[in-house]
């Protein structure tokens, strides 16, 4: 049975070639992130904002989220989410923080519970206060920063520090090409968001990694070879596992972003934005980095691989 293969084999693109050219892009792209969420802003959802969490329970039969989501923007209540969890018949509801103070939170929750009539069963009703969002915002950023602090000590541990540097630069590449999708268009910033954002990481880095490892054990293997024909060539001996890799998390993504409704809806947008973003990355920006940073093939002290038998090792 003949495989299928995306990516014939023997391929040769000319990476390397282009490098002039993507990684000045990669820049302007990053520096239009950045003026992208300073003039814009995010679009803070309920979790770093504040507001009003009341998850509710239909007595009979299975809720009808769209009816309930009609009836609560009908209220005119500003930022509102409606999401069923656990079985058909709980709904999650997310107000933003009503202006009035306690007063005016507790109103809400007096008009939802009239709109939604006694069809509807109250099991839980909570206030995010400021204190707690601004918590909220400050743990967020520590876990991105301390996620990429200790991929930079274990990829300077388990490589040289030119890969270990080149994989950083290219995950904040990735996390701040995101952000700037999520501002310019206002995807509601929330915890989801943050999972999503953090998942990124670990694939941008996993896809990074995979190419690291080829041009490294290259660079063992071929110890006259020109840095860039090295580089080019471990692109293309891993781009059909690079493009494999990506095409199913795509699709698993397209899938949730299309099926999986409103509450799924950003977090599935998000990680579709960030596998395209993290595959090119990973192709176009964290290789050539490594000529940037002038990463010699004489850098890597391990002993060459013994060539197998009737064969050498061509530079």
């Amino acid at each position: 049975m003949k495989l299928l293969r995306l990516i014939p084999d023997n391929t040769s693109i000319p990476f390397m070639k282009a490098r002039k050219a993507t990684i000045p892009i990669a820049l302007a792209l990053v520096i239009a992130s950045i003026l992208g969420y300073l003039v814009l802003g995010f679009n803070f959802g309920i979790d770093f904002t504040g507001g009003l969490l009341m998850e509710v329970h239909k007595t009979s039969g299975s809720a009808d989220l769209s009816k309930v989501r009609g009836d609560i923007e009908g209220l005119k209540l500003g930022d509102a989410q409606v999401q069923g969890i656990g079985s058909g018949a709980d709904v999650l509801i997310r107000l933003g923080e009503q202006p009035g103070g306690e007063k005016a939170q507790q109103a809400a929750v007096e008009k939802v519970r009239t709109q939604l009539g006694s069809d509807y069963e109250f099991r839980r009703v909570e206030v995010v206060g400021p204190a707690v969002s601004s918590d909220l915002k400050f743990h967020a950023v520590i876990a991105v920063v301390v996620s990429l602090l200790l991929i930079l000590g274990y990829l300077w541990f388990r490589f040289e520090w030119q890969f270990a540097v080149g994989a950083v630069i290219t995950t904040i590449h990735d996390v701040i090409l995101t952000l700037g999708f999520m501002a310019i268009f206002q995807v509601s910033f929330d915890l989801p968001i943050l999972a999503a954002i953090l998942t990124i990481v670990g694939y941008s880095l996993n896809d990074t990694v995979v190419i690291y490892d080829r041009i490294r054990e290259m660079m063992r293997k071929y110890k006259k070879m020109p840095m860039t024909e090295l580089i080019e060539r471990s692109i293309n001996e891993t781009l059909s596992r690079t493009v494999v890799t990506a095409l199913t998390v795509f699709i698993a993504s397209a899938s949730l972003l299309i099926f999986g409704g409103d509450a799924l809806r950003g977090f599935s947008f998000i990680l579709v934005v960030g596998v395209v973003i993290g595959t090119y990355s990973s192709i176009v920006v964290s290789a050539p980095l490594l000529i940037f940073l002038n990463l010699r093939v004489g850098d890597d002290k391990a002993p060459a691989k013994p060539a197998g038998k009737g064969t050498t090792a061509k530079a």
